[in-house]
């Protein structure tokens, strides 16, 4: 009923540290071992050093029907990390910036320009492991984040919605987004460290859900996350049918109309909420009787303007049975488009407005970039994002006084 998926996990690192080395045919069996189809080791430094440098290659690695790629994650704790996959032709060095009191201080490059080169390899960009919790451009001690800048700019082609973060925080800012008519697609990572640790649990902790035709190929999973035909997930395994449309379509109306849905869940622990989203907002909420495990729901609802939706499953608190902080599970967006009219949210635009102020204001503020032209591409990237939601501020509010 909701298409034929894959599992996998866009976000482990084979080796990062200790003193136990961990080979790609083993990394293989322990995605098996979870039943995954597939998963990418981000290839990453550890401090000055990448420790799987060597292991680069634009070939998958099959096994038993299990795919693995190797990617790259670019550290920049100063920016935000970002998720490289399906690179097709080399490993982009140096792998850090913005480390201060190192040879690689300066915040130079920042996303963008790491973005576009992975986009040269046809490769997809990603926001690794995003918020640990909200963001307060008006209140936050500090703001360098530029993840805004990067969706706006066109560098961003996924979103790790369940990752090493707060999943709830995570998609505070995803809707956001959404409702200013950005299209970026959920995926999910574990960031497990595959050689001696796991920060909250095992590979395919986090994962993503990807609809594809037929066989696992690499090929038809960058496609399928790329146009959103998704759904992330710690625990809960959903689906969405919204009037015949899935995850990743689009519903054109030319007026305001009702459509209707059906959503399923089913789930290995008991689910708290169960819910369908629209333009972040709860639109209809369906009580789990019983074991709370399981459950197939049908409703109508009213669309009155463009928007998205999303089907979405969480709980409170933490379960034993889910080694994460809370069960979590969420579909990529439905995207329905009312009288050719693009979604429209003044406030949320104002929103990162803000936050790109604080930004530039702490990018402006160093020092220790290597060259003047360095600071100022960075600063021109930021402020054409900038003008980007205010744009669309003004755009909004001109809208509003018809």
């Amino acid at each position: 009923q909701y298409g034929h998926f894959a599992s996998a996990d866009l976000h482990v690192h084979m080796n990062y540290g200790g003193h136990y080395h961990n080979t790609p045919d083993n990394l293989i069996e322990q995605a098996r071992a979870e039943h995954l189809d597939a998963v990418y080791n981000l290839i990453v430094n550890k401090e000055e050093r990448v420790p799987d440098v060597s292991q680069f290659t634009t070939q998958p690695l099959r096994k038993g029907g299990m795919l693995l790629m190797q990617g790259q994650e670019f550290h920049s704790s100063y920016w935000g990390h970002l998720g490289l996959l399906d690179l097709d032709d080399h490993f982009l060095t140096p792998d850090f910036s913005a480390y201060r009191e190192t040879a690689l201080s300066s915040a130079y490059p920042h996303n963008g320009v790491i973005a576009g080169l992975a986009h040269a390899q046809h490769g997809l960009v990603g926001c690794a492991h995003p918020f640990d919790e909200p963001v307060n451009p008006d209140k936050d001690l500090k703001l360098s984040n530029a993840f805004p800048a990067d969706v706006a700019l066109g560098n961003a082609d996924y979103y790790e919605l369940v990752g090493f973060s707060d999943h709830r925080s995570t998609a505070d800012i995803w809707y956001r987004l959404l409702n200013l008519g950005f299209r970026v697609p959920a995926g999910a990572g574990t960031d497990a460290m595959t050689n001696y640790a796991s920060l909250r649990g095992p590979v395919g902790m986090n994962r993503v859900f990807i609809a594809i035709p037929g066989e696992t190929t690499p090929e038809k999973l960058h496609s399928g996350l790329k146009q959103g035909r998704t759904f992330v997930s710690n625990g809960p395994m959903l689906g969405l049918d919204m009037d015949g449309k899935h995850p990743g379509d689009e519903i054109t109306l030319a007026q305001p109309t009702t459509l209707s849905y059906h959503a399923s869940l089913r789930s290995i622990v008991p689910v708290d909420h169960f819910e369908l989203i629209f333009n972040g907002r709860v639109i209809a909420s369906h009580r789990l009787d019983g074991a709370r495990t399981q459950a197939d729901v049908s409703g109508n609802i009213e669309i009155l303007a463009s928007g998205w939706l999303v089907l979405r499953a969480w709980n409170d608190h933490a379960d034993p049975k889910v080694q994460d902080i809370y069960p979590y599970a969420s579909t990529s967006p439905v995207y329905v488009t009312v009288d050719r009219q693009p979604p429209r949210s003044p406030e949320d635009a104002t929103y990162f407005v803000s936050w790109l102020d604080r930004v530039i204001a702490d990018a402006t503020a160093r020092s220790d970039y290597n060259s003047a032209q360095e600071k100022q591409n960075t600063l021109q990237y930021l402020s054409a994002a900038r003008t980007v939601f205010q744009t669309r501020t003004e755009t909004d509010r001109s809208k509003a006084l018809r």
